[in-house]
């Protein structure tokens, strides 16, 4: 059934985000960002944001995790079937890449609010009859890995080719483009071919940068520029998008917005020292709190709270929730967590142990093995008293990420041998396996290099489940620990004295931190069952601020120019 006309007409945001996490069975996203882009469609839907949203359909997603006996990832292409899901885009468009005419037609999902307002959004593919075969193959895999060429068509295809579908199915109204990342910044482009003048084009573009890591921000040489475009690229665009003579994704879509914003406050310092030809604002991330809480908390907020969903300021009040029950849930969400794991591991954990999380993509400046940088300290100090479950996936071609994995498994073997702390890391990481992990540890791990973290949102799905955080001082933490420094731990510094030696990320001075706090803080408050529990109502307190609901109403204000015409309703 196709989408109303009102809807159309009454529709003015189109988000564009490369990947955007609708379900966990649905090859649309990688991680962090696609995972945040599904909670962001989720809170405009219950907020009735007039939105439409836009990614790309990866029938063949981004891959199957999995390991060999010597603890190596492996990967296996997943086949994913739209067919049976989605709402097929009867009448495609047609996009010029190189000297070819190449045929993008979408498929169409629905967003369900808390009201009923449904948020469309449309995945583009090229996997349709009237492609050659080669065309059919551009939006197959996500981040396709095998070269710069496919990257750089499946950025024009979202961009310019979102553009033009969206004109194509009678989306008329649109007055604010929301490019999530530099992947869709070709949108300007189209947007440029049509209104003709850069000052319009600005005045319809809005733009977030989600990371200070250079891969986050794509490049691509002007020779493929040229390839891909031939002539159909005005020198005044690439002039904008001119990094040391390769075009910068993230440089044309600054250039090209009215407001541009980083997602936490630390996050929006880099960024500026980063870009400072540009003003740049921050929106501190959150998460979809009906989306990541676990069925016994849900239960428990709402016998407690009936309206949290719609009001999640009242979860401020965490310290009013009844301890015993606290407790009883956590434990149930223990339990299915560390029943679930003996069927997937061959170590078996004890469900008596602190048990400390750490899930996330194994991009090497997160730090995933420095938690065993003096292994035998820590077996010392784990033994008989902690246990550890991995999890997360490296990218195809990081063969650093995929060393950590290695040596996270040859480190559970060396300290269950010597110790008998067990070690295990979780296969194919998704968003099934990180509900689990959320809301079943104990305590929730993240040691990345300061101030590479953007937010990172795990910490805040883990602390909305009762779960005390052990972090770096570095992305929404920095924040979070500030708003309640008992819902968990900080790891070293934090931001207010630069010349502090921990801010090298020094792996010395960070490891010894965290061992201290493991030895001197966690273990002895695990043992004061009544300080534990405290800790865990001070825990689900931040998820008051720290949720979707508030950032999207920031982002409606700030970047949408939308005012609210009731609790619930967004409008011009």
């Amino acid at each position: 059934m196709e989408i109303d006309e009102d809807l159309k007409s009454n529709t003015n945001v189109a988000y564009i985000s490369m990947e955007i996490a609708v379900d966990s069975n649905i090859p649309t996203y990688s991680g962090g960002l696609g995972v945040l882009s599904g909670d962001t469609v989720r809170s405009a839907a219950d907020l009735e944001i007039p939105m439409v949203g836009l990614c790309l359909c990866y029938s063949a997603g981004y891959f199957y995790q999995f390991f060999n006996e010597f603890g190596e990832q492996k990967e296996k292409e997943i086949a994913w079937n739209f067919y049976y899901e989605f709402e097929k885009v009867e009448k495609p468009i047609t996009m010029r890449i190189e000297d070819k005419d190449v045929l993008v037609s979408a498929w169409l999902y629905r967003v369900i609010g808390q009201s009923g307002h449904i948020l469309p959004i449309y995945l583009l593919t090229t996997d349709i009859p009237g492609n050659e075969d080669w065309m059919k193959k551009m939006t197959g895999s996500l981040y396709d890995s095998t070269s710069r060429w496919n990257r750089i068509v499946q950025e024009m295809i979202l961009g310019i080719g979102g553009v033009k579908l969206l004109e194509s199915l009678g989306y008329n109204n649109i007055e604010t483009y929301h490019l999530n990342e530099g992947h869709g910044s070709f949108a300007t482009l189209e947007l440029y071919n049509r209104l003709g003048s850069i000052e319009k084009v600005k005045e319809k573009v809005a733009f977030t940068t989600h990371t200070p890591v250079p891969a986050g921000h794509d490049r691509f040489k002007q020779d493929l520029v040229k390839k891909v475009f031939g002539n159909r690229m005005p020198k005044e665009i690439r002039d904008l998008a001119n990094d040391n003579g390769e075009l910068n994704m993230t440089f044309l879509g600054m250039a090209l917005s009215r407001y541009r914003n980083a997602v936490a406050r630390k996050h929006g310092d880099i960024s500026r020292q980063m870009f400072p030809q540009y003003e740049i604002d921050y929106i501190t991330n959150g998460i979809h709190l009906p989306f990541w809480v676990s069925k016994p908390f849900r239960k428990m907020f709402t016998k407690k709270w009936p309206n949290w969903r719609a009001n999640p300021a009242v979860l401020e009040n965490a310290i009013e929730l009844d301890p015993l029950d606290l407790f009883d849930n956590h434990i149930e969400n223990k339990f299915n967590l560390i029943n679930y794991q003996k069927g997937h591991s061959w170590n078996l954990l004890d469900e008596e142990l602190i048990t400390i999380g750490f899930a996330r993509r194994f991009a090497t400046y997160k730090r995933a093995i420095l938690i065993f940088h003096d292994i035998d300290r820590l077996g010392k100090i784990a033994k008989d008293h902690i246990q550890f479950i991995f999890a997360g996936k490296a990218h195809p071609k990081d063969q650093m990420g995929k060393d950590y994995i290695k040596k996270i498994h040859e480190a559970g073997e060396y300290l269950y041998d010597n110790y008998g702390v067990k070690v295990v890391v979780m296969e194919n990481y998704n968003m099934d396996l990180s509900h689990m992990l959320v809301s079943g540890v104990d305590v929730w791990l993240n040691t990345p290099n300061r101030y590479r973290e953007a937010s990172g949102t795990s910490g805040m799905k883990a602390a909305l489940n009762g779960i005390l955080n052990l972090s770096v001082q570095d992305g929404w933490w920095l924040e979070g620990y500030k708003k309640n420094h008992l819902a968990g731990w900080a790891i070293g510094p934090d931001d207010s004295n630069p010349d502090d030696p921990g801010v090298s990320n020094s792996w010395d001075i960070d490891s010894n931190a965290l061992y201290d706090i493991l030895e001197n803080q966690v273990i002895p408050t695990y043992m004061n069952h009544d300080e534990w529990l405290y800790k865990m109502q001070c825990a689900i307190s931040l998820a008051a601020f720290f949720n979707t609901h508030r950032m999207v109403e920031e982002y409606a204000e700030k970047a949408y120019g939308l005012k609210r015409q009731r609790p619930w309703k967004y409008v011009v």
